[in-house]
């Protein structure tokens, strides 16, 4: 709140907002196995990017 005015810091604020890949949705109606294979896809996802090749 002291540097409301900090253009820099609003800029460089919104760069990482904007830069941070969008957020998946899901339907209301997955069943939970769905959404269990749904969580463990996006973990598989994880895991493989950071293993190195």
């Amino acid at each position: 709140m002291a540097h409301q005015d900090d253009q820099e810091a609003f800029y460089a604020l919104a760069d990482r907002l904007t830069a941070k890949p969008p957020s998946a949705t899901y339907s209301a109606s997955m069943t939970p196995e769905e959404i269990h294979k749904a969580v463990l896809d996006i973990i598989e996802q994880k895991q493989r990017r950071r293993s190195p090749s």
